[in-house]
């Protein structure tokens, strides 16, 4: 059994402290590091118990609260119709540029952390998704898993919804891994095509899944919880970032 820490750091970004949930194992050495993205909804129970999940697996993982600018630490939205339209508001009030220094105060914070051996990654779900893939655009992000990224082939993240990420995939120098819910209305069938051509005609590395599932299916909360499936999709995760990060 892999006993883990916990404990919450506060980053320095241009926008203000950001507050980081810190998972790691407890055990000395030094241990490759994950930047975890959540949803919409922030630093859920969900999000928690994946975070723990990953660094059970021997990963220092950190989990920054998206929203720091606007809400205080330690706010998580309720996965209500209410929660999800203040995280859906919050997505498109954000600057892109606010998104790309939280990555890299992860990214630094990480680089400099005594218990990991500086070989980066990203993950997330969602808005996550999206942004660990835009965190890959960072060349010190070895590997990225993406789980059913939202707005990348729409380009709909920050304020103004006008990104770039997928025209910059080109510039992605670690192995994705690619997953999505063939049922997922927030990234249907012609998005889908869209961000496998664009990899596929960027010639980048990425594996690429397709489930018969529907959005948020690795979330162990709500009815579209897919328990087969997120065992599955855990592992998958955690031999990606193993094979590329050990």
């Amino acid at each position: 059994m892999i006993i883990l820490d916990t404990e919450t750091v506060d980053l320095p970004t241009p926008a203000g402290a950001m507050r980081t949930h810190l998972f790691r194992p407890a055990a000395p050495g030094k241990y490759p590091g994950l930047m975890l993205y959540s949803e919409i909804f922030q630093v859920t129970g969900p999000i928690r118990r994946t975070a723990a999940m990953l660094a059970g697996h021997g990963f220092v993982v950190v989990v920054p609260e998206v929203y720091h600018e606007f809400e205080p630490p330690g706010t998580v939205l309720t996965y209500t119709d209410a929660g999800s339209a203040r995280g859906n508001e919050l997505k498109i009030a954000k600057p892109l540029a606010s998104y790309d220094a939280d990555a890299r105060a992860c990214i630094d914070f990480l680089s400099g952390y005594e218990q990991c051996t500086g070989k980066l990654g990203s993950v997330g779900m969602c808005l996550g998704g999206h942004l660990a893939f835009r965190a890959a655009l960072e060349p010190q992000i070895r590997a990225a898993a993406c789980l059913y990224p939202t707005d990348l082939h729409k380009r709909g993240l920050g304020l103004g919804m006008n990104d770039d990420t997928l025209a910059r995939c080109g510039e992605i120098s670690g192995e994705l891994l690619m997953i999505f819910g063939r049922q997922d209305p927030h990234v249907p069938a012609e998005g889908r095509a869209m961000i496998y051509q664009a990899l596929s005609a960027a010639g980048r590395s990425f594996e690429w899944h397709e489930f018969n599932a529907a959005h948020a299916f690795i979330r162990d909360e709500g009815h579209r919880y897919n328990p087969e499936l997120a065992r599955l999709c855990h592992g998958m995760m955690a031999d990606h970032f193993r094979r590329l990060l050990a």
